[in-house]
């Protein structure tokens, strides 16, 4: 397979050219235009941030990418999906509260937001994994099934699980449904804990395999039945439910991979990362750490595999920030030295492993060409 092109800028600019105008430049650069946009629905792909965490991407980003898609001649949304976990993403209303508090809204990005997995989270389609060796089906939000094109823009940072949290990261676990992300995320089915259930039966009217019963006045979920569509945990407005196993690392970042995969198929995809406030865990919690790396960048390209890659490669040749989760790690006495700042940042990770499953399934390649502008 030949080098994809993956192209890059650096967050220096002149003092008459915002840092929009060079994300425009660059998008450009990197052939956003060769998409057939016109009158297309066009979802931009990204994640809004958890409440209290503010080290998610700024809407004015957001606004030059659709901005930019609308002069091409596309209908831009922007889209998530609902969270597995209790939180301020967990359904619709709630997730839209958290997008117009973090600002992002139609005055400030210049389209509206849409939920792509609906109200509760099961909103979505069933299509076929290509080359799927750990899910033979992914579940995925229907607004981005729907959707003509797909753009995703991501905030390109540490991960407590996955290393860090680019490309794939956005599109594999944040465009999956509920469903889509108890596959990924979760080898078990979702639990009850007693002391938070308030025995409303709302979980067991959304059941679709009556696997939920009650037992003094608490709901019980019977694993044999239950076929961990993750619909419960919607349901249940008191965070009762959860799921109860996360998956080996290995083969979560597999999945991501093949998730990935199933949204891309059949449709005009453009991918771009920011590297900068490189917090060293995932916008979904509630707060963030200082960066560990220094600012580093914006990139674009049509391989998301390729991107990820240059991204990490950066990442690494990078200095780490001394004040910071993994400045700390560094500084310590007889620390075990990876070389690797995710590992060294997050020691359990496996993130080389999501870039080789996604090669490995046709998803795109590591071997790139990186284009300085």
């Amino acid at each position: 397979m030949e080098k994809a092109k993956v192209y890059f800028t650096d967050f220096r600019t002149q003092l008459d050219v915002s840092q929009g105008v060079k994300l425009q430049r660059l998008c450009r650069r990197a052939g956003i235009q060769q998409i057939d946009f016109e009158g297309k629905f066009v979802a931009i792909k990204m994640h809004f941030g958890e409440l209290g965490n503010f080290s998610f991407l700024r809407p004015n980003y957001v606004k030059a990418v659709a901005d930019l898609i609308r002069e091409l001649g596309g209908k831009p949304f922007l889209t998530d999906c609902n969270t597995l976990y209790p939180g301020s993403r967990k359904n619709a209303i709630d997730h839209l509260y958290n997008a117009e508090v973090n600002g992002f809204n139609s005055v400030t990005t210049g389209c509206y937001n849409i939920i792509a997995d609906g109200l509760k989270g099961t909103d979505d389609v069933t299509v076929p994994v290509p080359h799927g060796e750990y899910c033979q089906e992914a579940y995925i939000g229907r607004a981005l099934y729907d959707a003509d094109v797909l753009i995703s823009l991501s905030h390109f940072k540490g991960h407590e699980m996955t290393g860090f949290g680019g490309t794939i990261k956005n599109i594999g676990m944040g465009g999956g449904s509920r469903a889509g992300k108890m596959q990924q995320h979760s080898d078990g089915k979702p639990t009850v804990d007693p002391s938070l259930c308030r025995g409303c039966h709302k979980c067991a009217k959304e059941c679709g395999s009556d696997a939920i019963t009650y037992a003094d006045g608490k709901a019980v979920i019977n694993q044999a039945l239950c076929k961990g569509c993750g619909r419960c945990i919607g349901a249940c407005a008191f965070d009762a439910i959860s799921a109860q196993n996360d998956s080996a690392i290995d083969s979560l970042c597999a999945k991501m991979a093949e998730y990935t995969a199933a949204i891309c198929q059949g449709k005009p995809c453009f991918h771009i990362s920011l590297i900068m406030d490189v917090s060293p865990n995932c916008d979904c919690h509630g707060e963030n750490d200082a960066p560990i790396l220094p600012n580093l960048g914006m990139l674009a390209s049509f391989d998301p595999v390729a991107l990820d890659q240059a991204c990490a490669d950066l990442c690494l040749a990078a200095e780490p920030i001394r004040n910071s989760q993994l400045g700390d790690h560094l500084a310590q006495p007889g620390w075990h030295h990876h070389h690797d700042h995710f590992l060294d940042s997050n020691p359990n990770t496996r993130w080389k492993n999501t870039l080789a499953h996604g090669e490995k399934i046709g998803l795109g390649t590591r071997s790139y060409e990186l284009i300085k502008l």
